[in-house]
């Protein structure tokens, strides 16, 4: 049904992981945000819900890392994505969808690489202890009872 009015083509979250618009659900309700009169009779907040837990189009590897990392905001294996800032259902449409993919696109990330542990330059060790030591002999001669001082 591409081309039929109405319709949106589908996001792309990564490659291999398109978000169709068959797989969302959308409601719509009064916005208590900006709009002036309008915000009582206008339904322009918008609510998009994306089942992550048995959605066809995510491929397995990232269902399973989007499952874990986005655990705390799933309702039910869904995702829930709500957005009221503009006066528009439109606009909110679009910056619901917007901040959907994102959070989509991030919990579908690879793992960061680990850090090769490296150990410190000899010379960078050396200046260290050099520091050390000379900060320890101003403070010793700070101390009361002691040779260098006037007191």
């Amino acid at each position: 049904m591409p081309g039929e009015a109405g319709t949106r083509p589908a996001r792309e979250v990564r490659p291999g992981f398109v978000l169709p618009e068959t797989e969302l659900r959308w409601r719509f309700s009064r916005s208590s945000g900006p709009g002036g009169q309008g915000v009582n009779t206008t339904d322009s907040r918008a609510e998009v819900r994306f089942d992550v837990a048995r959605s066809t189009a995510v491929p397995e590897p990232l269902r399973e890392r989007a499952l874990a990392r986005l655990a705390g905001r799933l309702v039910d294996g869904e995702l829930i994505v709500t957005s009221s800032e503009q006066r528009s259902q439109l606009r909110n449409r679009e910056a619901a969808l917007d901040r959907l993919v994102a959070l989509l696109h991030d919990a579908t990330a690879p793992p960061a690489r680990r850090r090769r542990p490296t150990k410190p330059s000899r010379g960078a060790v050396e200046r260290r202890l050099t520091t050390k030591r000379h900060r320890s002999q101003t403070k010793r001669t700070r101390r009361p009872g002691s040779a260098d001082t006037d007191g």
